[in-house]
Formats: structure tokens, sequence, C-alpha cells
């Protein structure tokens, strides 16, 4: 099966994105053919400072390396670097009606956030259906907000296929099965608009630090808790044990802890989980031709599978030489 995905260079990555949706993106490489990507194209609808973009798009490259992706198994690549992409956007576009990308929520979600009511946020599902049917993707593994998008993706498909043939391959959405929402620091799921995340790769202190002031109810020391009410317990489920998650469990329930032991506990197996993925993290750092070499050979693998598309389209629709 091919399985296919696209993370924004959009900030720095946090422990929501690993635990909600990398991990599981990197353990379906394992079973499956990867197609994972970089999509700088669909970050530039929040009109990022240009710096800002290349620098974050080379980060997350070292990111998702460090924590496992196999360059070898999986080909991954920065989505500007597919430009065959862009022009099947274009095609695509032509036949999407107005009114099903105006149903679309995320669009509006993203306006009432504060982003520029551009074009691109607007036509965003168009690029994602071409990044998904160029490669004839079989599953993609998406969160429940983005199952939205897949549908958009499979009308359009068929709504090519009735117009010029049965070329595209409508996809198979793959709804991720989280193991939580992550919390962040102030309760609320952790994301960066939010300003609430733990990153995967800043300094062990800091991280820690963030840990310590989690908000936590005022219930006092001696008194029972609910763990499934606490956040701290909620980052604990990640990275304990069962033994040992069973045994704070039965802590929490028979009171006399206090917040600040289990805040202890769960920095110290947050950082002894991502210490191997930041010493290789460090190591790509220093190995930048090593980064640069697999972007490149992940685009000339991406690009000879989209080209070939292409031209099947192009030919389907009277672009012909």
């Amino acid at each position: 099966m091919r399985v296919l995905s696209g993370i924004q260079p959009s900030g720095k990555l946090h422990i929501g994105n690993y635990f909600g949706a990398m991990r599981q993106h990197l353990h379906l490489q394992h079973e499956n053919d990867g197609f994972y990507f970089i999509a700088d194209y669909h970050a530039m609808t929040s009109n990022p400072a240009p710096d800002d973009l290349a620098a974050r798009t080379f980060e997350v490259a070292m990111d998702y390396l460090a924590l496992g992706l196999n360059p070898q198994k999986t080909v991954f690549w920065r989505q500007s670097d597919v430009p065959e992409v862009i022009e099947l956007s274009w095609i695509l576009s032509c036949i999407t009606p107005m009114g099903l990308l105006q149903r679309c929520v995320s669009y509006k979600d993203k306006v009432a956030q504060g982003l520029s009511a551009n074009h691109g946020l607007f036509a965003y599902p168009v690029l994602q259906a071409a990044d998904i049917l160029i490669f004839k993707s079989d599953i993609v593994p998406v969160g429940a907000d983005q199952k939205q998008h897949i549908e958009v993706t499979r009308d359009i498909a068929e709504r090519f296929n009735q117009t010029y043939g049965e070329l595209l391959k409508p996809p198979a959405d793959h709804i991720l099965e989280s193991v939580a929402v992550v919390p962040g620091v102030d309760g609320r799921k952790m994301s960066k608009s939010y300003g609430n995340t733990i990153e995967i790769f800043e300094p062990e202190s800091s991280v820690k630090k963030k840990i310590m002031r989690i908000v936590t109810d005022s219930t006092p020391v001696e008194e029972p808790k609910d763990p499934d009410k606490c956040n701290v317990y909620a980052l604990l489920k990640l990275v304990a044990s069962p033994e040992e998650l069973t045994q704070w469990r039965e802590r929490y329930q028979a009171g006399g802890m206090g917040y600040g032991e289990v805040k202890k506990r769960t920095a110290e197996l947050m950082m002894e989980y991502f210490r191997p993925y930041r010493q290789k993290r460090q190591e790509l750092q220093n190995d930048i031709t090593y980064v640069k070499k697999v972007l490149a050979d992940g685009a000339a693998r991406a690009r000879a599978i989209a080209r070939n598309t292409l031209n099947e389209v192009r030919n389907a629709v009277g672009l012909r030489s």
C-alpha cells in the first residue's frame, strides 16, 4: 500500500505533533510504501517570512530523520521540489466546483483564527488533492479534522474521471487513532497558535521547567485526585510503562501525593524518551550535506512518479505535444 502524508513547516515541532500523528506516520512506513513530504507550498498560505520558511523546512527534514524516518524505504522530499503538483493543481481547479470549496470548514476556521483570506488558503484542498492524486496514493493518514479534505479529494478525482476517463485513484483515508489530545502547559490542546507547546528538541532544562509549570487543580495533597482529569497524567501516559502508570493511578486515587511529584517524574521520562532522538538530531545538524542529499534523492524519486501521472493527465485533457 502506498501511504502519503505531508507536514507543514509552520514552526518547531512539539510533542503534540509527535504523539498525535508523527509517531504513527513513522510506524506506517515499516509495513507500506511511505511517501512523506514537507508541505512548504501549503505553508505559504500564512505568508511566512522567506528566511523563516526556508529554515523551518530544513528543520522539519532533520526532525523527521532524527525521529526515525528511513530514507532508504520511504520517499521523503520537499513539496516545492516537485513542481508537477502545481500544474496538476491548476488542472484540477478547473473541474472543481466553487461550492465544494465553500463547504470546507477549515477555511472558515483559519480565517476566524486571524489568517488572511487569500486565494491560496481557500484553494488549499485542491492543492492537497493534487499532492495525493499525483502519486496515486492508496491511503492518507489524517486526523479527524482533515477527513473532509480527503472527501474533497475523492470528489475531485471522481469528477475528473467522469469527465476524462478513469485515470486518477480516489484515496482511502486512515483516521489516526491518537493516544489522546496532548495538553499544553496551560491545559488546552497543545498548539503553536496557543503558545503552550513543549518542543521535541528544545533543551532538556526548558522541557523540565515547562512540565513543572503545567496547570493543575487545587486539590490538597492529602485528598484523592482523579488522574483522568489531570493534565500531567495525560502526558505521563505517553511515556510511562503500563506497570508504572498503574502505580501512579493508585497513588492519585489514594491521596497523599502532590502534583509536584508526578510532574518531576513525567519530566524525567519525557527527557529519557527523546534523548536518543536528540542525539541523532545533533548528528544531523553536523551533517547538513547528508540531509540535503536525502531531500534531493527523494525529490528525484517523487518527480519520476509525478511526471508519469501528469503526462497521463495532460494527454487526457488535451494538452498534448
